[in-house]
This record gives structure tokens, C-alpha cells and sequence, in this order.
């Protein structure tokens, strides 16, 4: 079974299953599938507004798409959610993409 069948397995039975979708929108992202994984990017804040590394690689994807407002307005909600969450990393990662598109 390949990664995308395995993936649709699993959100079958728990669609929202953060780490399934998350997972889901980063093989599209290997396959050079943008808006499918933007899809699931957002799929995965939908189901879970404290999932950051979704933010995160969703603002990363749309900036390489020359899409820098959405990017901003992902990094600025991505930096709220790891706040909430206590994720310094993260939002030290995207404050630094912000600033770079800013």
C-alpha cells in the first residue's frame, strides 16, 4: 500500500486525526501536489487549531508559491497557536519567516 492509501486508511476511520492529515499533507508536499497538501494543511487546523507544525509548513509552502499575504496571515495565526501551546521553537521559526516576508 503507498503512503497516500495508508494515509486515506486511517483519516476513513478518525478523520480528524491531526497526525494522519498532517502526515497526509506532507506526502502531497513530497509529490509536489501544493494544493492538495495546502487542502490538508488546512483540513488538519480545521480539525486541530493548536496543530502548529501545520501552520508552519502551510506558510513555508504558500511563500515558495509567491502567495505572501496568505503565508503572513498563516504565520500570525500559527504564531497565536504556539503560544497557546508553549511551542517556542516553532514560533521563533515562523516569527523568523514573518520578518522575511514582512
Amino acid at each position: 500500500m503507498d503512503r497516500l492509501a495508508a494515509f486515506a486508511e486511517l483519516l476513513a476511520v478518525d478523520p480528524a486525526n491531526s497526525f494522519a492529515r498532517y502526515g497526509l499533507a506532507m506526502e502531497y508536499l513530497s509529490q509536489a501536489k501544493l494544493d492538495a497538501a495546502l487542502a490538508e494543511f488546512a483540513r488538519t487546523i480545521e480539525h486541530n487549531p493548536d496543530y502548529v507544525p501545520a501552520y508552519q509548513m502551510s506558510a513555508q509552502t504558500l511563500a515558495k508559491m509567491n502567495r505572501s499575504e496568505e503565508a503572513i496571515t498563516l504565520l500570525q495565526q500559527g504564531l497565536a497557536a504556539a503560544a497557546r501551546t508553549g511551542n517556542a521553537h516553532a514560533a521563533s521559526e515562523m516569527q523568523g519567516l514573518l520578518d522575511e516576508l514582512a
